[in-house]
């Protein structure tokens, strides 16, 4: 089992319950003026990409609608509610995909999917060398896989049963799954619980006896104990300070480095993604609208909802000596997911929008070796397209309506990346 242990002094962590009177946030230096990603850089880089290593889940064509039913006596379903709508990706193994969008675009609900706490619509995920489809296992079948795939829940309060001691709830998927005697589950757990950096001594005591940061670290725990090879992280440090944010993901880099676990990282902190997630995945209303490595998403976003993302995301050194960039203010609210807008969903918000973009749904497109983006106007900030790229590739004149002049191309629309892509600039398919 891994050695990894925090500091676990009680006058020295804030964390410990024995520290008593100490407030949570309290640490011998003054971290108030770093950003996040200067307090992670103390104990750990930034994770690196490694892109050969195989993918141990790869999500072809997702999809997740939730039916709407009527009042009354006979409620009928009058619609759905598109949570998830046809998304691909890959999760490398012992990597991490950042999965970041606003709320309600439905990262919550892929990562939901994926553990099988929801049955998906349609679509599949591939899981492991034998390529196991999660999404046509019945639940009695999915029992041994989920001691390969376990979740991170978001709120630390919630997520702990507050009548159950840290110990029954750390040990209980040792209980369900048989993996060690039960006479043996005390000294597993009291040992999970020193990996994540807490007292094992602590094992009696019931979640509202610990900080947040501590409950999140037991939800870790619980996590940890059957050794997953996935784990579905949903913001995992929403609800934490961001100098316990900080120790929260070096605690994971730590883990993932020794036990090499791959994560989906759901979260709305881009400067946190940009740390822990070698690739991120951008969502809105149920799509996916840009996948690429870390480099390429936050140097050279191609479609203008992430650009307005980053540009909405605070630079304390950019503030401190006067220069801030302009932040791109979206017009409109969302629109509803049981009635989204024809073609692109973000068309009734984007300022690049014309005809096309209502008739036509803009295709994920790969346009570098590990850049795919899904926008008729894909290009840099300042130095968008005035025509549609992809009409040419999808048989359609500027305005959206079909080209008889024109062949269609055959678009590879699956997870992962293809040896040749579209090039922006000069509309052309290149190779590596």
């Amino acid at each position: 089992m891994s050695n990894i242990n925090l500091d676990t002094d009680p006058e020295r962590n804030p964390e410990n319950p024995e520290a008593k009177h100490a407030p949570e946030l309290a640490k011998p230096d003054d971290v108030s003026h770093l950003s996040f990603a200067e307090i992670a850089a103390q104990g750990h880089g930034a994770t690196k990409l490694d892109p050969d290593a195989p993918a141990v889940l790869s999500v072809d064509d997702l999809k997740m609608y939730f039916p709407v039913k009527s009042s009354g006596v006979v409620r009928r379903t009058i619609g759905h509610v598109q949570a998830v709508d046809g998304i691909s990706f890959e999760v490398p193994q012992g990597g991490s995909l950042g999965l970041v969008g606003e709320s309600g675009c439905g990262k919550s609900t892929t990562g939901r999917l994926i553990t099988r706490l929801y049955e998906p619509t349609g679509g599949a995920m591939y899981f492991g060398e034998d390529r196991t489809d999660l999404a046509k296992l019945s639940n009695r079948a999915m029992k041994p896989l989920r001691r390969d795939v376990q979740m991170i829940f978001q709120d630390p309060y919630t997520s702990l049963n507050p009548r159950h001691t840290v110990g029954a709830i750390v040990g209980a998927p040792l209980s369900v799954h048989n993996v060690v005697p039960k006479n043996k589950i005390k000294d597993r757990v009291k040992e999970l619980l020193e990996v994540v950096g807490l007292n094992p001594e602590h094992y009696n005591r019931y979640p509202n006896e610990f900080s947040g940061g501590q409950r999140q670290r037991i939800g870790i725990a619980r996590a940890l104990t059957l050794n997953p090879k996935l784990l579905v992280a949903d913001e995992p440090v929403s609800a934490l300070d961001v100098s316990i944010q900080a120790q929260v993901i070096n605690l994971l880099q730590e883990l993932q480095a020794e036990m090499g676990i791959a994560f989906l990282f759901i979260a709305h902190d881009l400067a946190i993604v940009r740390h822990f997630c070698p690739e991120v995945a951008v969502m809105y209303l149920g799509k996916i609208v840009e996948i690429a490595d870390r480099e390429t998403i936050y140097g050279s976003a191609h479609h203008p909802y992430t650009q307005a993302l980053l540009s909405a995301v605070p630079d304390v050194k950019q503030a401190a000596v006067g220069g801030r960039r302009e932040r791109i203010r979206l017009e409109g609210d969302v629109p509803s997911p049981i009635n989204p807008p024809s073609g692109c969903r973000f068309r009734t918000r984007c300022h690049l929008a014309q005809d096309i973009c209502a008739k036509v749904e803009p295709p994920l497109l790969q346009i570098g070796p590990r850049h795919k983006v899904a926008c008729h106007f894909a290009g840099e900030l300042g130095d968008a397209p005035r025509t549609p790229v992809t009409s040419g590739l999808l048989g359609v004149d500027g305005q959206g309506s079909p080209d008889p002049s024109v062949t269609p191309e055959e678009l590879a629309t699956g997870p992962g990346y293809e040896k040749r892509w579209f090039d922006v600039k000069s509309r052309q398919m290149v190779s590596a």
